[in-house]
């Protein structure tokens, strides 16, 4: 009996911690900039949701040998932390949720910072 017990509170405890859901966060929203494709004409890409406080490479210009992504529009509910380089390194410049920037602004990858 007090096995069954036992087995029944340690299966209700493991139950409980599934169910909690973890730390991360996520800044809601959509992050957009424009980027080049192979073809040389320019596109809209986006992130949406992003994790916060993780480095975010732009897919489209992550590569050495690609253009940077310009013109990026922060729709999200945290401040963008966007980088000229990749891996988060390079100049950097701050986009409040809301907050928009022209074409000069180049980047190759992007922090958002979800207020705790």
């Amino acid at each position: 009996m007090r096995l069954r017990s036992t087995l029944a509170a340690t299966v209700g405890a493991l139950a409980l911690l599934v169910s909690v859901p973890g730390s991360a966060s996520a800044a809601e929203g959509e992050f957009t900039y424009v980027y080049t494709d192979i073809a040389g004409k320019p596109r809209v890409g986006g992130l949406v949701d992003p994790e916060s406080r993780v480095c975010v490479m732009i897919p489209e210009a992550a590569g050495e040998y690609v253009p940077p992504a310009h013109t990026p529009r922060n729709h999200t509910t945290a401040a963008a932390l966007v980088f000229t380089g990749p891996d988060c390194d390079g100049e950097e410049y701050t986009l409040r949720p809301g907050g928009s920037a022209s074409e000069r602004l180049k980047l190759r990858s992007v922090i958002f910072l979800e207020r705790s």
